[in-house]
């Protein structure tokens, strides 16, 4: 049975996102970026714009209510103050204590001082003119104030708020609107017109009351500062005090009477309530200090119709943006898609084979950059085509001359092993060790063709030179070498001490007067392998030291683009150090700059040659590995 293909499926495969082009999913993109964030902050406007209104509504609301509350806060701490001021008074003392005789009798001598006490609180109705009148009234029911009498001769003891000053025993208190009290005043207050504060003076020694201070003040300071404050176009602020009457409320208030159980136990708050066919707000803050709690009522239609307003402009704004948006969605698509559909002919040519071609432009945006990339790219790419066809040539050349120079070791170091076992036989053992350390020397620097070996091959491998030119030098030239037990089985890289000891020996000791020695010293420092050569030679010039440091930092970093033609090596200065230089070369170039020479020499003195090496362990594991 022959089952076909699915024509619906593949379509829907055809026109599915990813297989659109890259401009008009750039308009797709745009559109959703743009438009849908637009059309659901307006959706999201209508939900959220009364809660943010009522947030800011109250907020503000709030903190006028707080600067009105701080207002009257100082007015009645200006009536605390004079209450405290009065008490101290000498004159008022004496008269509290009984020692004055009452107002009735003004001829005699206390009546002098009643005159001083008139004086003396006259001096603050004067200088607060929030102040309708001060009485003062010892436990004996007389009284001196110049504003304020008594409308009869009951007792003034007896009187409410004189109780309520004894039973808070010296503690300031606000008593709110005179009712029904036997005090006036002698310009004839309202008892709407005024709020009375009271405080009991008190026997410092008994504790016992010895009078009162009765103080009213005028409700037209409290109406100024209430009055001031607009709350939208017919909000208002009204005032109660802790039982829930009504301290000041404006001429024609929405509603006659807050019932105090509105009001939550909490110092701020905000609620809504219907009264008089009217939904109101209601934000109040209570103050700690006087007792009254301020409340601001606005009708909420004011609100609604500030939400339809702000409503209108945001409509007004998601249409501009979508409108903008639209535009911008296809103006951008365009800018984008056509340079990358440019670009992408180009990279068409390309893969047909044609590596001449190149962008052209002059953006200086992504794509331009991706342009230039691109040409780059393809520049590098010729360039890596005709140096791997220099490589292959070269290596083809490397391989003929490996295989014509193959038997040539074998037969050198084959050869010195018969000269060295006959020169045993005829007993020259000079000349037999000398035949060894030769042969030694060959068939180490060959190794297999490694280019990794032991620690203790490349060791025995400069000691059977240094053995060679002992018994050249004879009695110029003298070695030690020593090597740390822990890293003889470490691998390095093949002929790194040979050339560094050579360069000791002709340029060192072999220009220095009477015997020199060659130190070779090879130990574990932080994790790395360091080989140091030390020769107590001729040494070198401070410009030469410079120098070669200046050709090794530079032998491993030939040009950029510069192939080296096989055959061709770095060159020391004067011909001196091209072995160093070798070895250098190869070290950074097998391990990084981290690795490699160091050379500290003084004229006369000698030169200190440092290899650092990495230490590399089990090596042959890691090549079967990789043969594998």
């Amino acid at each position: 049975m022959i089952i076909m293909p699915n024509k619906r499926v593949t379509g829907l495969a055809r026109m599915s996102l990813n297989n659109l082009p890259i401009r008009y999913k750039l308009i797709i993109h745009f559109l959703l970026i743009s438009i849908l964030p637009s059309i659901g902050l307006g959706f999201l406007i209508n939900w959220t714009v009364d809660r943010v209104i009522e947030r800011q509504v109250t907020d503000n609301t709030l903190q006028l209510i707080g600067k009105v509350n701080e207002s009257l806060e100082t007015y009645v701490e200006n009536l605390q103050n004079i209450t405290y001021f009065i008490s101290f008074n000498p004159d008022v003392e004496d008269f509290l204590a009984g020692e004055g005789k009452a107002p009735a009798e003004p001829d005699n001598e206390s009546g002098l001082d009643h005159y001083e006490i008139r004086k003396f609180l006259q001096g603050f109705t004067t200088l607060h003119s929030e102040v309708a009148g001060i009485l003062v009234v010892n436990h004996r029911g007389e009284y001196i104030s110049n504003e304020m009498y008594a409308r009869t001769s009951r007792n003034l003891t007896q009187e409410s708020w004189y109780q309520e000053a004894v039973r808070n025993k010296g503690i300031f208190k606000i008593v709110g609107h005179p009712s029904r009290r036997n005090v006036t005043t002698h310009v004839s207050y309202k008892d709407s017109e005024v709020v009375s504060v009271v405080r009991a003076i008190l026997d410092p020694d008994t504790g016992q009351a010895q009078g009162a201070v009765l103080i009213d003040l005028k409700l037209r300071v409290i109406a100024e500062k209430a009055q001031d404050v607009r709350l939208g176009k017919t909000g208002y602020l009204t005032i109660l005090d802790d039982s829930g009457e009504q301290i000041y409320a404006p001429p024609e208030p929405y509603i006659e009477r807050i019932p105090p159980d509105w009001l939550d136990r909490d110092a701020a708050g905000t609620f809504s309530r219907k009264a008089d066919g009217r939904d109101l707000q209601f934000i109040y803050r209570k103050s700690p200090f006087t007792g009254w709690t301020t409340v601001g009522v606005f009708s909420m239609a004011e609100s609604a119709a500030e939400m339809r307003e702000i409503r209108f402009f945001v409509v007004s704004f998601v249409f501009i943006v979508c409108l903008l948006g639209m535009t911008a969605s296809f103006y951008l698509a365009h800018s984008i898609s056509r340079p990358i559909g440019q670009l992408m002919s180009f990279m068409q040519k390309a893969q047909s084979g044609d590596l001449t071609i190149r962008h052209w432009g002059d953006r200086a945006d992504e794509i331009g950059m991706l342009g230039r990339r691109f040409n780059a790219m393809l520049q590098q790419i010729n360039r890596l085509i005709s140096l791997t066809e220099l490589q292959e040539r070269q290596k083809r050349e490397a391989e003929l001359r490996s295989l014509q120079a193959h038997i040539k070791p074998h037969f050198l170091y084959n050869t010195l092993d018969t000269i060295h076992w006959m020169a045993r036989r005829k007993g020259a053992e000079d000349i037999a060790e000398m035949a060894e350390s030769l042969s030694k020397l060959f068939r180490i620097g060959l190794s297999k063709g490694n280019d990794i070996i032991p620690l203790n091959d490349e060791i025995e491998h400069v000691r059977s030179y240094l053995q060679i030119q002992y018994v050249r030098y004879q009695n110029k030239l003298d070695y030690s070498i020593e090597v740390d037990p822990d890293i003889q089985n470490v691998y390095v890289l093949k002929l790194i001490l040979q050339p560094i000891v050579e360069n000791a020996i002709y340029h060192g000791i072999k220009e220095r007067r009477g015997p020199g020695k060659v130190e070779i010293h090879a130990a574990n420092r932080d994790g790395d392998l360091v080989l140091t050569i030390r020769d107590d030679g001729k040494g070198m010039t401070p410009e030469r030291l410079a120098a070669l440091q200046k050709a090794l930092a530079e032998a491993a970093s030939p040009r950029e683009g510069a192939a080296i033609p096989l055959g061709t090596e770095p060159k020391a200065e004067e011909g001196k150090g091209y072995g160093m230089l070798n070895v250098q070369a190869r070290i950074e170039l097998n391990f990084g700059n981290r690795y490699g020479l160091t050379v500290q020499s003084r004229e006369g003195q000698g030169t200190v040659v440092t290899v650092i090496h990495p230490i590399i362990r089990n090596y042959p594991r890691a090549m079967g590995a990789e043969r594998s």
